[in-house]
């Protein structure tokens, strides 16, 4: 693989020289990138069924146990029961499941920048999980410091769009306020894939300080909102509708699931809604998230940053500020925290 600091040239107007290797952001590519790397989403999917299955039979249990304890001993050992499920499921979830699907997604769009950039994983002599799992660790040290990134990311891009007036002159229909009302929420729900983008930002340009990218990855972002943001609109607005028929089709299963388990009985609508958002969270969301990355790549592909959008920034929230006080903070060369999830 090609030592990607040499794309990266954080004193220059052009920040990055990185090669793009996709000629458009439409739901095709996206979808034949979504298809090259379908283990990963086929282990996030298993993970979120294990999780959902888990679930289920806790909140059976947990609130079932409760209210037999509560019956047939006293109401506190009810209480007690069901505070304490909670507490060791809240747990379990955060230290386990949740950081596993977060390593897991690092990885999965750490190949997918390597697919966009160059159209082929480690030029074929490395596993997608290896591939995930080495770069990810590689470029950002500890995994926590990636983590920190994704929620100041998150929260100046929230802070950006609130600023924005131009969102209803995208809307094709004239005076539905209601509608423009509606397309300016959906588009300030997708800043959840921004924050993603500009991880995928960091790893092509490969910046030693992944704050220094993320604050240029900002940037950039705000100097082509309008395009991204178009394609980001769409992404959510099939990002409902797809969400929708993906819980039709698991009645079926939902219902068969319920049958088993007579502990649930009743619930074959809300375990119905549970197996969709997995297929949203595994399927769905990842197909979207590579349109949107897909569209950040080529806009910003030559272009030099401005940097009077820093000044700007600056003003409108202080989650940028910490973000450049963080890059003169940042140690390269730490060791990396290793998994077998990526």
């Amino acid at each position: 693989m090609t030592d990607t600091a040499v794309y990266n040239h954080p004193t220059e107007p052009v920040r990055h020289s990185y090669p793009v290797a996709i000629a458009d952001a439409g739901l095709l590519t996206a979808f034949g990138l979504l298809m090259k790397t379908m283990p990963y989403v086929v282990v996030r999917f298993a993970l979120l069924v294990a999780a959902t299955v888990v679930t289920v039979l806790w909140f059976g249990v947990t609130f079932g146990g409760a209210g037999f304890l509560g019956d047939r001993i006293h109401p506190w050992v009810g209480w007690g029961w069901l505070l304490a499920g909670c507490g060791l499921y809240g747990w379990l979830w955060s230290v386990f499941v949740r950081y596993a699907l977060y390593l897991i997604k690092c990885g999965h769009i750490a190949v997918l920048t390597e697919l966009i950039t160059t159209g082929k994983v480690a030029n074929g002599k490395e596993g997608m999980f290896e591939y995930g799992k080495r770069i990810v660790t590689k470029r950002y040290g500890q995994v926590n410091v990636l983590f920190a990134l994704d929620i100041l990311v998150d929260g100046v891009v929230r802070a950006f769009n609130r600023t924005l007036e131009w969102i209803s002159s995208i809307i094709p229909i004239p005076g539905l306020q209601a509608i423009t009302n509606l397309v300016t929420t959906v588009l300030h729900a997708s800043t959840t894939y921004l924050d993603e983008t500009i991880f995928s930002y960091n790893l092509a340009r490969g910046d030693e300080n992944p704050w220094r990218g993320g604050k240029d990855g900002i940037i950039y972002y705000c100097q082509n909102n309008k395009e991204i943001l178009k394609t980001a609109a769409w992404c959510v607005l099939f990002d409902y509708l797809l969400t929708a028929v993906a819980w039709l089709i698991m009645l079926a299963p939902a219902a068969l699931f319920t049958y088993v388990m007579p502990v649930i009985g009743g619930w074959t609508f809300l375990v119905a809604v549970m197996f969709a958002i997995n297929v949203r969270q595994a399927f769905l969301k990842p197909l979207f998230l590579i349109m949107i990355m897909s569209k950040f790549h080529l806009t910003v592909r030559g272009q030099a940053i401005n940097e009077e959008w820093d000044a700007k920034l600056t003003s409108i929230t202080p989650k940028f500020v910490k973000i450049k006080e963080k890059i003169a903070g940042y140690l390269p060369g730490r060791a990396p925290a290793t998994t077998s999830l990526l």
